[in-house]
């Protein structure tokens, strides 16, 4: 490209230049209009200095005879008129439809065309303006004349014009004139940038770093259209300078990951990103009932999960597969939320992720969040962010398309002005989109919808026909399954329990949010409560009730417990359980509610007579005034008469008054009452609703229901159901569109004021549900689970023998523990916890007479008993054992304080006596309330004077939680994640406590260690070095644990058994970090290093470090490559070790010279029992000195040699020489 910068210059001179005509259409070269053209915004810049004036310039005069020049000029420009109507008729029709404008279009730029649609080639009535060379068509001298004669118009210009000229094919041709002044004649065609709407912010547009303009093949349109001309008109606008108020917000979180260079978007898409930004920067900011993220969101820490990939069943577990890491191990896995899209080390960006969380655990919280940073500009790897939600799955009807589903069915997306140039975007640049699927209540949803579809179907979603409809089912599979859109980033929120066969398959990053901390729990309180008094007291109270607060670890339930410290009267009486924390929950939102309703129901013509009342006292009052004013002698008693008369009319009314609240006070007790049935008949059915959902695993009400409109009404005033918007957004061009939009806008300020209000109009909400595009569900998870225990504990059409089969720990039909869902546990929890409640309050919750309460209640109750007692605790899984002290906590301590005198510690009391003494949670994830439940069983095991040896180990209990269980004076022995042990050590040490420092020090138990991650051998490195320099770090000074560790760590002397499963992938891995602590092992019995991919190198590192195995007994180093290298340096070791008895060199490379070691050696070894060298290269020549070598061998039991290059005569003779010898 060839630059020519003018930079000073009174008038401007282009010389000889092509005609621009073959390159623009008539619609960029209307007749300029002088007051158009200079009141423009863009050139006219806001500024009284840049302006544009009228200046005088001296000129010739006008001709005499300019009227008839100006006639000759008439008939000039219509000769050359004809001349160009003759030439347009000799062009092919597929060029001349793209120069060809109708004479009735309006002289505004057209809206881009997206890449995909095709031109109009309707012909046109005005002719095309082509290229010509004829000198008719250049001005004459006289023309010129005409032109100058007039006063020109000076353009005072901030920024610089650039004219840009295709001269050849390749090659463009650049003038650019800069400020202060051009002089430009009227009649000339200026190109100047269109003008953006002042109202508009304007962002830097997604373009390379440097700012250089995109080629032409990487604009998204065809060559030669208008939008490619235009766009290479345009100066970049990534180098004008931003003004103070278009500044990019700050991100909390830098750098920002750098955008990769994109496809040039149209003006018209850029708008629409904008809007969209725009609009989800509101929307997005409501978090529920008066909360919103920008002033009460703390940061979720998201942890990187990785997955054992572990066989190929069919039938996998995502809960199981997920490896479990350590608290410690999990502080370093966190991320933040700029880089959830982003590769780990340098990988490539991660494009299908998976958001993990269990209910109540803040994912679609998180979601918002992400939305918000991106309409901040925070993630500008994506210029598309679509929200998809799984309750869109309930309309079933085909009637939509990518395109509708994309931009008029996601969540807070405004309706599009030109859907058709968005959507050409979209399916231009893939990878800049980010779909987000959220409101899957389970991972069986996604795995229905990644089924494999039928051909037919495929090939149609294929070839995106806009004529072809499909149900959102269909659109939602075929994006998963990557048939539409496959380059885009896919961000899927689910639970982690369930089958998870395809997305395992599918998902290359999985990410887990972790919860509270008690930092993140303060500063949510503190956030909450903006009152300094009223939060400082919550703390103190959440302090002092430790369940409650072990409960805020979970975000949905830590805004329960505000709402409980919020609306609480007496501080004092704060729930213990989690059934008690959801019972006073119910029970504050419909006395809340019942105050609303009795505040907006107050009589009016009660108000009436007490404000004509006030008026008639305040009338007296201005009259004694002014009497006491003008009469300053004692008063008479005509005076005194006159004066009291309006205060005997007072008293009378008072009485009447007090009279008629009297009676007023009867007619509310009547109405109270007969509020409170109508309250317990609507939670009955409300009960019922939650129930059916918990059975369906549904937290949406189904389609079909109908509810009364008391119902809806009463559920929506008490935040108990949501109702979602959906169904197709109108077109913003229709005025039902606008109306729409209008409305959604209104609603949303609405909403806001109303949250400040605290309340909201009741009609409104009667009407909010009334159409069929809003589907009602859940608020709240724990809500609906006990609202389902209310049902089964107290509803009367529940069975004994139903509620027998509720009841939790079925066997299925062989026999085997059903696996429980999320909301069923729940639920059984708060069945159980609602029938040791008090049955006061239980009267509240549903429309039972007290009689029948009772009765039920007490039959219930031995029906639970009788069933958790007849339970086999041994045969329980830790994940049931888990569970089981739940329910037992939730029993004894809903009502009443658990003493032993209480009837409700009956089930703990036998619970904890028939505990196995080895008590392993190993495996099941457990959260501060987990431990909290496991704590109380073991006190009260202590207590009954047992003892347990506790299992903790890939259980990922925190430090914190760690610690009360170790100090426990019921627990023998304990073991768990080394890394958190050791933390935990040095955290003991440093706030002094050397007695739990000593307890924690010598109930630890490593034995018997199986390594699965890399992460274990370097945890046990750290331990090992601790044993060997007595202290917990080299640069600790005499502290209290120099006495504790002076004979080291008792844990790693009982380490008999040490277990490598690594595989071949990862043992090579941690083998290096293996031979520098196995001298530390001295008492090793068993090491296990199989399928580790050893070789003869690592064979020899193992024999220097075997050297001081003393105990060794059993060596196991089967599928390792070693060949007859690495056993002739082992066997030199092995001949040494007193006490080994076993050793497995099944599957290696060891031929006929590493058996012959290894028959040199065997006469030596007078422990050697077994010998395994199956599967390796001998032939015969090698069995036979084997063979050989076992006659002098008297101990050695069994020896097994088969393989498929020895002989079976040889094999055969050697077995029938020595028994001994065994094909496997």
């Amino acid at each position: 490209m060839l630059e020519v910068d003018q930079e000073s210059f009174t008038t401007l001179d282009l010389g000889d230049l092509p005609d621009l005509s073959e390159y623009i259409q008539d619609d960029y070269i209307p007749v300029i209009d002088t007051d158009v053209l200079f009141g423009d915004a863009w050139l006219n810049n806001g500024e009284e200095s840049n302006s544009f004036s009228d200046v005088v310039v001296p000129t010739e005069l006008a001709h005499a005879d300019s009227h008839q020049q100006r006639q000759r000029n008439k008939l000039t420009s219509k000769t050359n008129r004809r001349r160009k109507r003759k030439q347009a008729a000799t062009i092919p029709r597929s060029t001349r439809s793209q120069q060809c404008t109708d004479e009735n279009t309006p002289s505004k730029p057209k809206k881009r065309r997206p890449a995909d649609k095709p031109q109009r080639k309707e012909a046109q009535d005005e002719p095309a303006v082509t290229q010509s060379t004829d000198t008719g068509s250049e001005p004459s001298a006289a023309e010129t004349a005409g032109i100058t004669s007039t006063p020109q118009r000076i353009l005072h210009l901030q920024h610089p014009i650039q004219f840009i000229i295709p001269d050849r094919p390749g090659y463009v041709q650049t003038l650019r004139f800069s400020p202060p002044v051009i002089g430009l004649p009227l009649l000339f065609p200026l190109l100047v940038p269109a003008a953006s709407p002042p109202c508009k912010r304007q962002v830097q547009p997604p373009s390379p770093v440097d700012g250089a303009v995109a080629p032409v093949q990487m604009s998204s349109s065809p060559p030669g259209s208008l939008s490619d001309s235009a766009s290479k008109a345009m100066p970049p606008l990534c180098n004008s300078p931003l003004s103070p108020s278009n500044e990019m917000p700050p991100c909390k979180e830098s750098p920002l990951p750098q955008s990769p260079t994109v496809l040039d978007i149209p003006q018209v898409v850029q708008d629409y990103i904008q809007e969209v930004k725009a609009h989800r920067s509101q929307t997005c900011q409501v978090m529920e009932e008066s909360l919103n993220l920008t002033s009460h969101y703390v940061d979720m820490q998201v942890s990187q999960r990785e997955i054992l990939r572990s066989g190929k069943s069919s039938n996998k577990c995502l809960d199981k597969e997920l490896i479990i890491m350590g608290d410690t191990d999990r502080q370093k896995s966190l991320i933040g939320q700029s880089q959830i899209f982003e590769g780990s080390n340098g990988d490539k960006s991660k494009r299908y992720i998976l958001l993990l969380g269990n209910a109540g655990m803040g994912k679609t919280t998180l979601i918002k969040k992400l939305c918000l940073d991106w309409s901040r500009d925070c993630i500008p790897q994506f210029d598309f962010v679509f929200l998809l939600d799984g309750k869109a799955l309930t309309l079933t009807k085909p009637t939509y398309s990518l395109q509708t589903l994309l931009l008029n069915l996601s969540s807070f997306a405004p309706s599009c002005m030109d859907p058709e140039a968005v959507y050409a975007q979209i399916l231009a640049a893939p990878k800049r989109v980010l779909i987000i699927f959220d409101g899957f209540d389970e991972l069986r949803e996604y795995e229905s919808l990644l089924q494999t579809q039928e051909k037919d179907l495929i090939t149609s979603l294929q070839k995106d026909s806009k004529a072809q409809t499909y149900t959102v089912r269909q659109l939602y599979s075929a994006i998963l399954q990557r048939v539409l859109l496959p380059g885009c980033t896919l961000l899927l929120a689910t639970r982690p329990r369930g089958t998870a066969s395809q997305l395992l398959r599918r998902a290359d990053s999985f990410l887990e949010i972790c919860g509270f901390t008690p930092t993140d729990v303060e500063t949510y309180l503190s956030q909450y409560f903006t009152d300094p008094a009223l939060r400082a007291s919550a703390l103190d109270c959440l302090k002092n009730c430790s369940y409650l607060h072990l409960l805020c670890w979970n975000p949905a339930l830590c805004r329960l417990v505000c709402f409980v410290l919020e609306q609480s009267k007496s501080l004092e009486v704060l729930p213990r359980t989690l059934t008690g924390l959801c019972h006073q929950v119910i029970r504050l939102k419909m006395e809340k509610d019942s105050r609303g309703t009795h505040s907006q129901a107050e009589d009016p013509t009660q108000r009436s007579l007490q404000s004509e009342e006030e008026i008639q006292t305040q009338i007296s009052n201005n009259n004694q005034t002014k009497s006491c004013h003008k009469i300053t002698q004692p008063k008479s008693r005509a005076q005194f008469r006159t004066c009291s008369r309006p205060q005997r009319a007072r008293r009378a009314k008072e009485r009447e008054t007090e009279e008629n609240e009297v009676d007023g006070e009867g007619m509310k007790s009547v109405e109270g009452e007969v509020d409170r049935t109508e309250e317990r008949e609507l939670l009955s059915q409300l009960s019922a609703l939650a129930w059916e959902g918990v059975k369906a695993n549904s937290s949406n009400l189904p389609t079909g229901r109908t509810l009364s409109a008391k119902l809806k009404a009463f559920s929506l005033r008490t935040r108990l159901f949501l109702s979602h918007p959906l169904g197709m957004k109108l077109d913003v061009s229709s005025g039902e569109g606008e109306e729409g939009e209008r409305q959604d806008k209104e609603k949303v300020r609405g909403g806001e004021k109303g949250d400040r209000k605290g309340n909201r109009s009741r009609k409104d909400i009667e009407n909010f549900d009334a159409d069929e595009d809003h589907i009602v569900s859940w608020a709240n998870p724990f809500l609906q689970s006990y609202l389902a225990g209310v049902h089964l504990s107290l509803s009367r059409t529940v069975s004994d023998r139903a509620f027998l089969q509720t009841l939790p720990f079925q066997s299925g039909p062989k026999g085997r523990r059903r696996p429980q869902r999320e909301e069923l546990e729940l639920t059984q929890r708060f069945t159980v916890g609602l029938l040791f409640h008090n049955r006061t309050e239980l009267l509240r919750l549903h429309s039972n007479t007290e009689t029948s309460l009772r009765d039920m209640v007490v039959n219930k109750q031995a029906l639970v008993t009788k069933h958790l007692e007849g339970l086999s605790h041994s045969d329980l899984s830790p994940a049931q054992v888990l569970e089981a002290c739940h329910y037992v906590y939730e029993a004894s301590f809903t009502h009443g304080n658990g003493s032993r005198g209480s009837g409700s510690t009956r089930l703990v009391t036998h619970l904890a006596a028939n505990l196995s003494d080895v008590l392993t949670f190993h495996g099941v994830p457990l959260n501060p309330p987990d431990v909290f439940t496991v704590q109380n069983v073991l006190e009260r095991g202590g207590n009954e004077g047992r003892s347990f040896s506790l299992d903790l180990e890939d259980s990922g209990i925190q430090v914190s939680g760690l610690r009360p269980l170790v100090g426990l004076n019921s627990i023998n022995t304990y073991r768990a994640c080394i890394a958190d042990v050791i933390t935990l050590w040095e955290q003991l040490e440093q706030n002094g406590e050397e007695g739990l420092l000593r307890g924690a020090v010598s109930k630890l138990n490593i034995h018997p260690l199986k390594a699965t991650q890399v992460c274990h051998v370097e945890h046990l490195v750290k331990l090992v070095n601790i044993h060997m320099h007595k202290r917990l770090s080299d640069s600790c000074r005499q502290l209290q644990s120099d006495s504790i560790l002076a004979e080291g760590v008792p844990a790693v002397k009982e380490l008999y058994k040490l277990e490598f499963e690594l595989g071949p992938e990862k043992g090579p891995l941690a083998l290096p970090k293996l031979w520098d602590i196995l001298p530390g092992l001295q008492n090793l019995q068993h090491l296990d290093l199989e399928n580790c991919k050893i070789g003869d190198r690592g064979a020899e590192k193992l024999a220097d470090a075997l050297a001081s195995l003393c105990s060794l007994e059993i060596l196991n180093l089967s599928q390792n490559c070693i060949g007859d290298h690495g056993v002739k340096r082992l066997v030199a070791t092995l001949r040494d070790l007193p006490k080994l008895h076993c050793i497995s060199l099944y599957s290696n490379v060891i031929s006929d010279e590493g058996a012959e070691s290894l028959a040199a050696v065997l006469p030596h070894m007078a422990s050697l029992t077994e010998l395994d060298v199956m599967y390796n290269k001998l032939t015969d020549v090698g069995a036979q000195s084997l063979g050989a070598s076992l006659r002098n061998c008297e101990k050695i039991k069994t020896l097994r040699m088969w393989n498929q290059c020895i002989p079976y005569g040889v094999f055969e003779r050697l077995q029938q020489q020595d028994s001994r010898i065994l094909w496997h």
